[in-house]
């Protein structure tokens, strides 16, 4: 497949800088890449796109050294006049920052599938086209998922803590007993191919029934999982386990909220893997405070990072993640290979492996 380690590898132009004797740049060179569009890389990216950057010889390009964000007054001063602009989710790409880059930006390449992070209106009236990197992080997103569905369903953090505390006594009839994925109903909430690879994942473990609820029906999505359409509230209802993979949109702000929670059986657990605004966190600590569901693992939060003092730390049936879905070293570098990809190829005014259509 295009997205594959090795695909995106392909699609690099090596063209090194010739050096002098002495190691340098020549003067006739340094003219050369004078003239070359400017980017800034607004974080320490994983090396793959950095290479491809660097090896590619189409661009001069500035970069944030850190693998913290950029303050915000820096990206602003450093924004101005650029060509293009590679970013990732902890940026707030609108309008002031458009403003401060001016007219001559024309390419922004997100490392990200997800863009709430974007002001798509404002990059459309601007005529900037759009990189985004979905697809390629689709195993290591499903695969954390399913680990956290069952670090969160069979109470592992819990367990791992008494073992180191002392708590692990006498054998106990119920003691730290969870729900188990055999025999269960799975919903999906949001079902693209991040959700039907969790599905894959989890059939093995002999789930009874998966479910969906989307925009609309997707039925050859759902083929390959056997996945039955229902409405929301069916979701809430039936699913023992509920997996969220939606985009967070306009539509979809904290839909995850009381009249769903309250729907739920008492025995259900709650995943979330998409992003942190589709929830209502509030509502959420009071469902499982309250017993009125089961549990929920969470690996995206609103904000991020969370405040340790907030209330669901609190809580032991509730496991959260630093949002590290996508972390592995693998899907991190296609990412940025991809992202590096789309930069390029935008700035030369060629179709984008993966362009949003604004």
């Amino acid at each position: 497949m295009w997205c594959s380690h090795m695909a995106l590898r392909r699609l690099q132009r090596i063209a090194v800088a010739p050096l002098n004797a002495a190691g340098g740049l020549t003067s006739k060179v340094q003219r050369e890449m004078s003239t070359l569009p400017r980017v800034y890389v607004t974080r320490q990216i994983p090396p793959e796109g950095l290479k491809i950057l660097k090896e590619s010889g189409q661009v001069q390009f500035e970069l944030w050294d850190s693998d913290d964000p950029v303050p915000r007054k820096e990206l602003l001063q450093k924004v101005k006049g650029v060509d293009g602009l590679l970013c990732v989710l902890t940026e707030k790409i609108d309008a002031e920052l458009l403003d401060a880059a001016g007219p001559n930006l024309k390419v922004l390449s997100t490392m990200s599938v997800g863009f709430d992070h974007l002001s798509l209106e404002e990059l459309k009236k601007r005529g900037i086209r759009v990189g985004y990197t979905p697809d390629v992080l689709t195993d290591a997103v499903a695969e954390l998922t399913v680990a956290l569905l069952l670090t969160t369903s069979r109470r592992l953090i819990e367990a791992t803590h008494e073992a180191k505390i002392g708590g692990w006594g006498t054998w106990r009839t119920l003691w730290l007993c969870g729900h188990e994925l055999a025999n269960s109903t799975v919903g999906i909430f949001g079902l693209g191919r991040i959700g039907v690879a969790i599905a894959e994942r989890l059939a093995p473990f002999k789930v009874k029934k998966f479910i969906y609820t989307d925009m609309a029906p997707r039925p050859e999505l759902a083929s390959a999982i056997n996945a039955e359409f229902v409405s929301f509230d069916e979701l809430a209802k039936q699913s023992d386990f509920l997996a969220v993979c939606c985009a967070l949109t306009p539509e979809t702000k904290e839909i995850c909220n009381k009249n769903l929670f309250s729907k739920m059986k008492n025995t259900s657990i709650f995943i979330n893997t998409s992003r942190g605004g589709v929830v209502n966190q509030e509502d959420l600590y009071e469902a499982l405070s309250t017993g009125q569901i089961a549990g929920a693992g969470l690996d995206v939060t609103v904000p991020e990072p969370l405040p340790t003092s907030h209330p669901l730390f609190t809580l032991k049936n509730c496991v959260i993640l630093p949002h590290i879905a996508s972390a592995s070293y693998t899907t991190r570098n296609a990412m940025s290979s991809l992202a590096a990809n789309n930069l390029l190829l935008g700035l030369r005014g060629q179709p984008m492996i993966k362009e949003l259509k604004l």
